[in-house]
């Protein structure tokens, strides 16, 4: 196969493998990212910058899945390539990085996650500017891990700070408003003040069920954290 084909039919894999993970379908969503890559394996092409793509979205689909130890190695290979074929200001690192972190934080060991984070951070600022929607995902991410350390005065803040950003730049229904203010939920619940992580809660879940539907397993979560805020443990997304 020509390597343009290649590269075209790995791409269609990619993104039906990408439209699987947003839908929480995470088991198909691995398979098809992992045929992309054999293909460009057979094209010759596994060491091209579109490969960076596709370890990155697999990371993402293992972490889903709980799968971590398979998901940091996905990781390193997308940070291998990116370090050969990347600048080191590129905002694809700044990609890689925040996943990382995220994947530290999901493994409770926010020590480690938290510089992660904060460069990936400083890259999409330094690149992006200050008010971009990516540095507000970036700011949730690390308010997030903040949180999971029992810093939730200086995580409320970042949250806060990345909901303005978002409703500045007109993210009113989009998936990451509605993971933002549940983690905000979470981070009011632990500071003791049920009456603002209710209502919280309630507009992430409300968000939620409009943009992935009433069976995704994000939904699911914020719906039990919802139910248990006035005296269990809410988990974060």
């Amino acid at each position: 196969m020509k390597p343009v084909l290649v590269m075209i039919t790995a791409l269609w894999w990619g993104a039906l493998g990408e439209h699987d993970r947003m839908a929480g379908r995470f088991a198909p969503a691995r398979r098809r990212l992992k045929r992309a890559l054999a293909m460009l394996r057979r094209g010759g092409c596994a060491d091209g910058t579109l490969a960076i793509g596709f370890w990155n979205t697999l990371g993402i689909i293992c972490k889903g899945e709980g799968r971590f130890p398979a998901a940091a190695n996905a990781y390193g290979r997308a940070f291998k390539l990116a370090r050969r074929h990347l600048r080191a200001n590129d905002v694809k690192f700044a990609c890689l990085y925040h996943n990382l972190a995220g994947l530290e934080h999901a493994r409770e060991r926010n020590t480690i996650a938290e510089p992660l984070a904060r460069h990936g951070l400083s890259i999409r600022e330094r690149v992006l500017g200050e008010e971009h929607v990516d540095v507000a995902r970036d700011l949730a991410a690390l308010a997030a891990i903040l949180d999971g350390s029992r810093r939730h005065r200086e995580a409320e803040g970042l949250h806060r700070r990345a909901l303005e950003i978002f409703e500045r730049r007109g993210w009113f229904e989009r998936r990451e408003v509605a993971y933002t203010l549940a983690n905000l939920a979470a981070c009011l619940h632990m500071q003791g003040r049920r009456q603002e992580a209710v209502e919280a809660g309630r507009a992430a879940v409300a968000l939620q069920r409009r943009m992935l539907g009433m069976r995704h397993p994000d939904v699911k979560l914020s719906e039990t954290n919802l139910a248990i805020v006035e005296g269990g443990t809410c988990q974060r997304l």
